[in-house]
């Protein structure tokens, strides 16, 4: 059964980093594209950004561009998020999706497998 499991979330400082990781069971990441979504309080789920099956592609969205920095280890079978300079705004549910396929991009409904979620708080 293919599955997909987040974690690394938690309460940090604005200015502070956290690393979520997602990992994947079932399957084997090599020909899939992974994307990291979240949602905020009371608002839509966006897309963050995504890796391409081979990793030589990724997407970010425009308002985490220098500050988050995807990677995967098809080694490992996980994909890493990395979060810099994180802003009270970040806060929210970030979710790791998959689909098989080569090229990435943003729009969730072209994702048809999905982890569970892991928060991320950013306050101070």
């Amino acid at each position: 059964q293919l599955q997909l499991v987040e974690s690394g979330g938690g309460l940090v400082q604005p200015g502070g980093s956290l690393r979520l990781s997602c990992a994947a069971s079932g399957f084997t990441l090599d020909y899939y594209v992974i994307g990291w979504f979240r949602q905020a309080p009371g608002k839509e789920r966006e897309g963050i950004s995504c890796i391409a099956s081979n990793g030589d592609t990724t997407i970010y969205a425009n308002s985490m561009k220098g500050r988050f920095t995807i990677s995967r280890d098809n080694v490992k079978n996980t994909v890493f998020l990395q979060m810099n300079s994180l802003k009270p705004e970040d806060t929210g549910v970030y979710f790791c999706a998959a689909d098989r396929r080569f090229s990435c991009n943003l729009d969730e409904y072209e994702y048809p497998y999905w982890g569970q979620g892991t928060q991320v708080t950013v306050s101070s």
